[in-house]
Order: structure tokens, then C-alpha cells, then sequence
């Protein structure tokens, strides 16, 4: 049984912000599951008995090198992919680097990263996922200002 095709998926998505306001972004490579070569806020799948936030942690850490602190609960969208027969649902979080600078540490899955400010995201390039999650954060910043 495959995640997100036979059953539906959990994955994480981190909104990882620096203190200037820019977001950290990557470019999804040949081998992810699916959306091949969408911008994405960074995340992964979550493994049966693990938390959401640590799951997080772990797929920043294992894909970027990152230490992040997760702060708070962004949004929950539904991820569903009709041309690729997928379903996911996919909590994003607020998040902070910790430590570490990041880089590409699984090159298949990742073709490239960056910070970017709010108003220069490539947001017709962006996954389903990461569009929704753009949305809500465009929303939370709004009323923060």
C-alpha cells in the first residue's frame, strides 16, 4: 500500500522564516513522489507513531541540514493532486532556523533552494500545497502588520 495513492498521506510543510522576513523555499527534483520540479515549502511524509512536529524536524534536518524550531501551526490543507491520483493532507507550521545553513543533501529529491522575500515568490511555480500554505501565510502577515 503506497501513501497518498492507496490511502490518504500525511505529510508536514515548514514556513521557515528569518528574522528579515524571507522564507526559505526548494525546488522538488526527479525522484519526490510527485509535483516534479514545483517551488515547495520544505517537509515530508510522517511515519506511523511519530508527531507531527518531529517528523518536521527530521525531513529539514535529513533533506537541508537545518535545525528548526517549530513555533506554531500555520494552516491544514488538502493536498490532492488530481493529474497524479494523489490525496495528502498537510498541516504546515511556522518555523525558525535554529541552526545550520542549509544545502541540497539529497540531490534526487531536490534540484534547488533559496531564501526568498514574500513578494518575489515564484508563486505560479509553486506546488498545490505550498500555494494554499502561501496563501494563509500571506493572510497571518497581513494581520500582523
Amino acid at each position: 500500500m503506497r501513501k497518498g495513492i492507496d490511502y490518504i498521506g500525511v505529510g508536514v510543510g515548514a514556513v521557515i522564516m528569518l528574522a528579515d522576513g524571507k522564507v526559505f523555499l526548494a525546488k522538488r527534483g526527479r525522484e519526490v513522489r510527485n509535483e516534479t520540479g514545483k517551488w515547495e515549502f520544505p517537509g515530508g511524509s510522517v511515519e506511523f507513531n511519530e508527531t507531527l512536529e518531529h517528523a518536521l524536524v527530521r525531513e529539514v534536518r535529513e533533506e537541508y541540514g537545518m535545525e528548526i524550531e517549530v513555533l506554531d501551526l500555520l494552516d491544514v490543507v488538502d493536498h490532492i493532486i488530481p493529474t497524479e491520483k494523489q490525496h495528502w493532507v498537510s498541516p504546515s507550521f511556522l518555523c525558525r532556523v535554529k541552526s545550520g545553513v542549509p544545502s541540497i543533501l539529497e540531490p534526487h529529491k531536490c534540484d534547488a533552494i533559496g531564501w526568498f522575500e514574500l513578494n518575489r515568490i515564484p508563486k505560479d511555480q509553486l506546488s498545490i500545497a505550498s500555494k494554499k500554505t502561501f496563501e494563509s501565510l500571506m493572510k497571518k502577515t497581513a494581520v500582523n502588520l
